[in-house]
């Protein structure tokens, strides 16, 4: 896997406070789980950072090289990898991922 690549994925989670790998935009996901995690962060009204891994298949590939993760999308905040859809929405749901947001500054208590 090329070190451009994950200079990339490095510059982009340093630069935004959330990032969210994923199948389509956040206007236009291509996939139900890309889906699915897009709706939680709209829902908690944060903005982040989407970006489209079916434009570049390295991409789609060095992220999961990356994080040694499997599945697309992939959600990270403040530059920690938090993780695919299942987790985000489990997080959601017990109230976890808001505390996580809280504790990094990015949602009010």
């Amino acid at each position: 896997m090329s070190n451009v690549v994950f200079e990339r994925i490095q510059n982009d989670i340093n630069n935004n406070d959330i990032v969210l790998y994923m199948k389509g935009t956040a206007a236009f996901p291509q996939c139900g789980f890309s889906a699915a995690v897009v709706q939680v962060l709209e829902h908690l009204g944060l903005p982040f950072k989407d970006i489209n891994v079916l434009e570049e298949p390295e991409l789609r590939e060095g992220i999961k090289v990356f994080t040694d993760w499997p599945t697309i999308p992939q959600l990270y905040v403040k530059g920690e990898f938090i993780g695919g859809c299942d987790i985000v929405r489990e997080m959601f749901s017990s109230g976890e991922l808001q505390e996580l947001l809280q504790q990094k500054g990015l949602m009010a208590a």
